[in-house]
């Protein structure tokens, strides 16, 4: 993906009640800046929310009640123990019928209820001729371990192996 606006359009391609069935839960991972976020972000503008999008990082939890659809923005990086998932009664939102986004989910293991989809984002440089600068790009990995992840990617994403992956330039993180 060349850019944030690649991250969005690739978060857009889920954004389909085909896909979004009540009890999906997608594992983000990636380092900081990978574009988990953003992908977030692109997925709920695509089913229309208008309202600011931002990372759960201190907050642990972003509900967005949107397209009729309950989806809930997780991000445990800020967990020093998994147990603390528990404590904040967390797992309640697993059991219902919402979708669910979890940004560094091995924050809460093992307490946390297992993916449908994994999604690995990654920034890859590499390095340049003597005369041009390192080129960085973004890579997008997408894996099913379940029937409802499978039939998400492959509706959503025209996916119809259950992992794929997908790259392209963009330029060097700052």
């Amino acid at each position: 993906m060349c850019d944030e606006a690649a991250t969005l359009a690739f978060g857009a391609r889920f954004a389909t009640h085909q896909c979004l069935t009540p009890g999906l839960v997608i594992w983000l991972h990636g380092d900081l800046g990978a574009g988990k976020t953003t992908f977030v972000r692109g997925l709920l503008r695509a089913l229309g929310e208008t309202g600011p999008v931002k990372s759960p990082t201190y907050t642990l939890l972003e509900v967005h009640a949107i397209s009729g659809l309950n989806l809930y923005h997780f991000d445990f990086y800020r967990l020093n123990q998994p147990e603390e998932y528990l404590d904040a009664g967390l797992d309640e939102y697993f059991s219902g019928n919402g979708v669910c986004l979890v940004e560094w989910p091995d924050q809460a293991a093992p307490y946390l209820p297992p993916a449908d989809i994994h999604i690995e984002l990654r920034v890859v440089t590499t390095p340049g001729s003597p005369t041009n600068s390192p080129v960085a790009h973004r890579e997008a990995f997408c894996h099913a371990t379940s029937a409802r992840g499978r039939l998400c990617l492959t509706r959503c994403c025209g996916i119809a192996t259950p992992s794929a992956a997908t790259s392209s330039s963009l330029p060097p993180p700052a």
